[in-house]
């Protein structure tokens, strides 16, 4: 693995409640991904929701980017993992999640932020 190889991996726990830690999040992801960087983002807690078809296009807030076109972008460019048990909790299957998205537990994420190049934020 190089040492000049950067990735970025975003756990996202806010949603509705808190529209602009969400919307921030999702908009350094994207940022992140546009500027090369590689993206991870975990969709947990209240941004689980995300994950299911027709939730991103509910977000609104104003002067902020649809968060369907960044969710979309992170989809096609990076990757976007929800986690096993906030998908538990809410009766989430992968069978009910937006296609590109995939279901991972804690081990997953914990292997993932421990590689080398990599730095984690969490909203």
């Amino acid at each position: 693995m190089s040492g000049s190889r950067k990735k970025l991996v975003i756990k996202v726990m806010s949603g509705l409640s808190d529209k602009e830690r969400t919307a921030q999040a999702f908009t350094v992801a994207a940022t992140a991904l546009a500027s090369g960087v590689e993206v991870s983002l975990w969709l947990t807690g209240d941004a689980s929701d995300f994950a299911l078809p027709g939730r991103a296009e509910q977000f609104e807030l104003p002067h902020a980017a649809p968060l369907q076109h960044l969710l979309a972008a992170v989809i096609a460019g990076g990757s976007v993992t929800l986690c096993t048990q906030c998908a538990q909790r809410r009766g989430i299957t992968s069978a009910d999640i937006l296609p590109g998205i995939t279901i991972k537990g804690a081990a997953s994420f914990v292997e993932e932020i421990m590689e080398e190049g990599v730095q984690a934020i969490v909203y």
